[in-house]
């Protein structure tokens, strides 16, 4: 997150994965998942939140800190995503745990994340591709890790992630003539 050069290697990705879907979707969806109740559960919220401001039109944001998708209501929006869209490309956002040297580290994957997996949590697998940020180190009391997470760390990860994503997204959007 630390590197100039990360919201550019984050927006590569992200065109990178959705290489080869993003020709067959009738839309594309932002998926970020968590809640404004947690400082190290927030990732996904506030990288809602600011794409909905950079991207008016094109990506249908689901997440924000007014809206938060959550364990509570994730299988809600993931069936307005299945009835809104009959193939949507899907990019969900996530917060996580790991290794202490991992903490601050954003990835960008194919496939869908399991939300709620640092908590133990059974959700439903969400995403065509992902985005993780490494918000705390996972392993032991991961609620309140979670909730010990330092809040300027959370926010310079949202900043990354979103300016990398929107780069992204608004190159995915003039492949498909949006």
């Amino acid at each position: 997150m630390d590197d100039t050069r990360a919201p550019a290697v984050i927006a590569a990705a992200v065109e990178s994965c959705a290489e080869g879907l993003v020709q067959q979707c009738d839309g594309i969806v932002a998926l970020c998942i968590g809640t404004d109740r947690s400082i190290g559960d927030a990732l996904g919220p506030l990288v809602g939140s600011r794409l909905c401001d950079a991207l008016t039109r094109g990506v249908t944001v689901l997440g924000t800190l007014d809206k938060p998708v959550h364990a509570g209501n994730l299988e809600e929006s993931l069936a307005l995503i299945r009835r809104t869209f009959r193939r949507p490309l899907v990019v969900a956002v996530d917060a996580c745990l790991g290794r202490a040297e991992s903490v601050g580290m954003l990835t960008v994957g194919p496939g869908s994340l399991r939300p709620g997996a640092g908590v133990s949590k059974t959700l439903p697998p969400a995403g065509d591709l992902y985005l993780t940020g490494v918000v705390n180190v996972g392993g032991f009391m991961e609620y309140f890790v979670l909730q010990n997470t330092r809040l300027s760390l959370v926010m310079r990860m949202a900043q990354v992630a979103a300016a990398g994503l929107e780069q992204g997204l608004r190159s995915l959007l003039k492949r498909r003539g949006a």
